[in-house]
């Protein structure tokens, strides 16, 4: 079976391979940076409207311009990594990220802070896929790369844990700003640290990337997004909400056919034709639906009912943050006994579990049983499911799609987290019926994450369903 080393490697690639430690750790601080990202400004969130004047659509846009051009981009930028080296588009997508958050930092208007959010996701898009791109080239397929990717996993699942932490100790200690200003010396690091580890390495010569496909992948997604969010304020019922939505499913129609037709796809379609490929992709999009969403509901229960203050908030959500990491560890131990399905089955029941006990919030809770124990459980699942998904999904496939899959990988959790916030938040703006009590509010996230529990059950039927049950095969 073909694994994801490179077939091709530039002559700067032939001086003595760097640790492999450290390679990893590289690896692993770009993806920490990234997932960062995605929940750190959560607990900003009310400060930034202080601050800017935002309101609640644009304070959602702040989460979502990243995230969708960071799920919109992201094939390219794994593509690009084949093409023109994953060395080459890490450095350049953790430059253009840390330029974007020092930027965002700066705002001094709302949509300056939106059009940073949104290069920073580009950013990202293009960084994100060379970090599981290098991490699986530079580590042989079996059990020593199941513990690379557990670790690549858990530490991107803690980067989304520690976001409410350390958001916290920035926006009470500092600002709002310094969630993002952070990004600056912490990024200068890294890209210091690869320049001098990472060697060169691409997989495919003689192709051009598809930016058309990734225009519309990317048009699609956030037209998409947009005509959900209008449903908060106009219903599902109305030209506002209609139009984009309708127009979104073209976009990302036409993006298929864009695909099937054209000699150098951005998503070659033959690749769904590997099952563990398209059904791990399938499984992390729903899962990234409903995980997604949890830090940023539970951050906004947390403050806006319970009263917790940023840093609280974020100190409230450090054991689901352990959880993770002790899911995502976890996983490659149990993986080679109870197989790659079973352990993520295990985990999304686990999570499915945890969000069925959060839905039972009140606007009383106590800190054990409102927030910490089903926290907990979510995570725990979350790190359980991840970890043997993503081992799936990259399984199998030539080197020279390594990047493309790597970042399908990442597409898929990303943009089923940006669809499902889009759609969460719908759905709690819908139950509260406008209402700011903290009783209104409560009833609309504890919708929000029973709607949760039952995306999750739809996953793990779908694993049990279409999941390989031993290694993966190709089509």
């Amino acid at each position: 079976m073909p694994t994801l080393r490179t077939a091709q490697e530039t002559p700067a690639s032939r001086r003595t391979a760097p640790p492999t430690w450290a390679v990893v750790a590289l690896a692993c601080a770009g993806q920490f940076l990234v997932v960062l990202d995605v929940s750190v400004v959560n607990v900003a969130l009310p400060s930034v409207r202080a601050d800017l004047g935002l309101g609640p659509a644009g304070l959602q846009w702040v989460v979502n311009a990243y995230t969708i051009a960071f799920a919109g981009f992201m094939l390219l930028g794994g593509r690009a990594g084949d093409l023109y080296g994953r060395k080459r588009m890490f450095l350049a997508g953790l430059a253009l990220f840390t330029a974007a958050s020092l930027g965002g930092g700066l705002a001094q208007e709302g949509w300056h802070l939106l059009l940073a959010r949104a290069a920073q996701g580009l950013g990202a898009a293009v960084l994100a896929p060379s970090t599981l791109t290098i991490l699986t080239s530079a580590v042989p397929e079996g059990a020593a790369r199941a513990r690379a990717i557990a670790t690549w996993t858990a530490v991107g699942g803690g980067g989304g844990a520690a976001g409410g932490l350390v958001g916290g100790l920035l926006v009470d200690g500092l600002s709002w700003r310094w969630v993002l200003l952070i990004n600056v010396p912490f990024g200068a690091l890294v890209l210091a640290g690869a320049m001098w580890w990472l060697v060169e390495g691409r997989a495919v010569r003689g192709r051009r990337p598809d930016l058309p496909g990734a225009l519309l992948a990317t048009a699609g997604l956030g037209t998409l997004a947009y005509g959900i969010v209008q449903t908060e304020a106009e219903g599902w019922a109305t030209a506002a909400t209609l139009v984009p939505l309708a127009a979104g499913a073209a976009l990302i129609g036409l993006f298929l056919l864009v695909e099937a037709r054209t000699r150098e796809p951005l998503m070659p379609l033959k690749l769904f034709r590997l099952r563990a490929v398209s059904s791990a992709n399938a499984a992390m999009f729903l899962c990234g639906s409903a995980m997604f969403c949890m830090w940023y509901f539970m951050t906004l229960y947390a403050q806006n009912v319970l009263g917790y203050s940023p840093l609280d908030a974020g100190l409230a959500l450090v054991p689901s943050s352990l959880a993770v990491v002790l899911g995502s560890k976890a996983a490659p131990r149990l993986m080679p006994r109870f197989g790659a399905r079973n352990v993520a089955v295990t985990g999304a029941l686990t999570a499915a579990a945890g969000f069925v006990w959060q839905s039972t919030m009140t606007a009383d809770g106590s800190y054990l049983t409102a927030i910490m124990f089903p926290g907990i459980l979510m995570m725990l699942g979350a790190g359980l499911s991840a970890t043997p998904l993503a081992a799936l999904a990259t399984s199998g496939a030539d080197a020279d799609d390594a990047g493309l899959v790597s970042g399908l990988v990442n597409t898929s959790r990303t943009m089923g987290g940006s669809l499902g916030l889009s759609v969460m938040s719908t759905i709690a703006a819908a139950r509260t019926g406008g209402g700011m009590s903290p009783e209104a509010l409560t009833e609309g996230y504890a919708l929000v994450f029973r709607t949760g529990a039952g995306v999750l059950l739809g996953g793990t039927l779908l694993m049990l369903v279409w999941l390989p049950r031993g290694a993966p095969a190709r089509a």
